[in-house]
């Protein structure tokens, strides 16, 4: 058996031989549950109820005899996929399956080298909680944002993680905050979504509304779309740890997909029906959302646009099965100029939306290599 010093450097090497850029490792124990409770005390966390799983707050409670909990970020930065429209991360394949990749690959190897150790990965779906343990084992600090940001490669990262059974030392520091009195990122938010530094409310952020929001888009919120179809960075494109330290990724699944769904012009979208979305979303994160998901939001960004010419395909989706989309398209005829019910009447109604093709990533269990 390996000693805790060979373990903790065989994790660090075997991470960087995978593709992961940054690496830390930390003591297994229970986090501050204060600022969860504050959280979801405030409603902040809209319905994402699987956030409550008390498993965050507590490796242990994923890993029998838990000792230590090993984080990786990998750097998706490419300066070939132009701001707006969707997030950056978007835009290639799936970082879940990148993640998912290269830590099956460091687990194979751990447990080659290490027979009977064992472990809980997760590349954001299992319950622990990312971002908190990011900044514990000393890879960065969560921002006034609410992103992990670190000194290498700012805020554009996605992480994994891994429990493990044995200890793996030495373990890292807490990284320190090095925000300062910059304010740059709250300010930009589109929607007001900061209810003060380092406090995202759900409901109001673009991330949560074009993503996970199954239903229509609040009335309050629609105006504001800022032209966003998946996702937001507007508070990671005015961060300056992100325009010092940004450098292009290693990793070549996040180069900008061709016939993907992120470039395509918004009355296509609209029109677009649902074997076309499978095909262009199929693979990517675009397809979290689903069909109806990516309609609703093109229809909010035809809306905010006040191009006319989108008008007639915005009403072919008023008499759509699913309510988010008829309010999304009810709202964009109304600023367009039309009447929805004149509209109504006399367009030509669009395939339906289907329901699409994303897993429930909060699902996982972990332990599959």
């Amino acid at each position: 058996m390996l000693t805790a010093e060979e373990r903790g450097a065989l994790v660090r090497r075997l991470a960087r031989e995978v593709g992961f850029d940054l690496v830390g490792i930390a003591e297994a124990r229970a986090l501050d549950p204060a600022p969860f409770e504050r959280f979801f005390a405030n409603g902040w966390h809209a319905d994402m109820e699987w956030m409550r799983d008390e498993r965050r707050l507590d490796p242990r409670l994923l890993l029998p005899g838990a000792k230590c909990v090993a984080m990786f970020a990998l750097n998706y930065f490419d300066p070939r996929a132009p701001g707006g429209g969707t997030a950056r991360y978007s835009r290639g394949k799936d970082y879940h399956s990148i993640l998912r990749r290269k830590l099956r690959k460091l687990r194979k190897a751990l447990a080659a080298a290490d027979p009977g150790v064992g472990t809980y990965g997760g590349v954001d779906w299992g319950p622990i909680a990312e971002k908190p343990w990011a900044q514990e084992v000393g890879l960065g600090w969560i921002g006034k944002n609410g992103c992990l940001i670190t000194r290498s490669h700012g805020s554009w990262v996605v992480l994994a993680s891994l429990v493990i059974d044995r200890p793996c030392t030495p373990y890292d520091e807490r990284h320190v905050d090095f925000c300062g009195s910059c304010t740059a990122c709250l300010h930009a938010c589109p929607t007001d979504a900061f209810r003060g530094p380092y406090v995202v409310d759900a409901r109001a952020c673009l991330s949560y509304q074009t993503i996970e929001n199954r239903g229509a888009v609040p009335d309050g919120i629609k105006p504001n779309t800022d032209g966003w179809l998946f996702g937001c960075d507007r508070c990671q494109e005015v961060c300056p740890w992100n325009h010092r330290f940004a450098v292009p990724t290693a990793e070549p699944g996040f180069a900008p997909r061709e016939r993907g769904l992120w470039d395509v012009p918004l009355e296509a979208l609209i029109r677009m029906d649902h074997l076309e979305w499978e095909a262009r979303a199929r693979g990517t994160a675009l397809a979290r959302p689903k069909h109806f998901g990516t309609v609703r939001n093109a229809l909010l960004a035809a809306g905010r646009s006040g191009d006319p010419a989108l008008l007639e395909a915005c009403a072919g989706r008023l008499d759509d099965p699913h309510e988010g989309v008829r309010d999304a398209a009810a709202w964009a005829v109304r600023r367009l100029g039309g009447d929805p019910e004149e509209l109504r009447r006399r367009a030509a109604p669009l395939p339906p939306c289907g329901a699409g093709l994303a897993p429930d990533f909060h699902g996982d269990d972990g332990r599959r290599r």
